[in-house]
């Protein structure tokens, strides 16, 4: 009688997020990769590197590029629109969209720990088109933190539409019209060579994006 065949179990990529695991489902699926292929590993923003550098990950979604001279990007996974975070009493909160010129009126955060300073001018704008200043006041340490000052107060936060999904019903994610979405890509480290199964995974990915 012959041997029944086992197929190989799939391997596991280990998957850096930040916030909503929401975008990063959707790469996976356009990429053709069942959700059981990949385990979602959270990073903070105020670290967002450690996890990779440690070696506890083998790619990391990333907006923009990090600047990083040891981290390499793929080329954009998707793109994620731009909003702002606000609490459900706040004067913006509801409004279909919003302009970052209305943005100015409130007090922001300021770049947070270790995050590339860079890359947070581009995440908040330190001025708006029109020249206008977007206050960069408040500490960035935890979601919980945000969420609780945007609750409490007039405070609000530039962000993305992808966090949506992962925000309480209080707290009003208002899309920002007048700036351009994210790129979104996967970030290795620079040196290390991806195992097989994760390299063909990225190309994936940037090829759905390509479609």
């Amino acid at each position: 009688m012959p041997t029944p065949r086992t197929d190989p179990a799939p391997r596991t990529i280990r998957l850096g997020i930040h916030g909503s695991a929401h975008l990063a489902s959707r790469v996976v699926a356009a990429a053709g990769h069942p959700r059981s292929s990949v385990e979602y590993v959270p990073y903070e923003v105020t670290e967002p590197f450690a996890p990779l550098r440690a070696g506890h990950l083998d790619i990391m979604i990333v907006k923009y590029d990090p600047f990083e001279p040891d981290i390499v990007v793929s080329g954009p996974v998707a793109f994620d629109g731009r909003a702002v975070l606000v609490g459900a009493r706040h004067p913006l909160a509801g409004r279909d969209t919003v302009s970052v010129e209305e943005v100015a009126d409130y007090d922001g955060y300021r770049c947070p720990g270790d995050f590339p300073a860079k890359v947070w001018d581009l995440v908040v704008p330190p001025r708006t088109p029109q020249g206008r200043t977007i206050r960069r006041v408040h500490s960035m340490t935890t979601l919980t933190a945000l969420v609780e000052r945007l609750r409490t107060t007039d405070a609000m936060h530039v962000s993305f539409q992808s966090l949506d999904a992962v925000l309480p019903s209080d707290i009003r994610v208002v899309p920002v019209h007048d700036l351009p979405p994210s790129p979104v890509a996967l970030a290795w480290l620079r040196g290390s060579e991806l195992p097989e199964h994760v390299g063909e995974f990225v190309a994936a990915a940037e090829r759905a994006a390509r479609r």
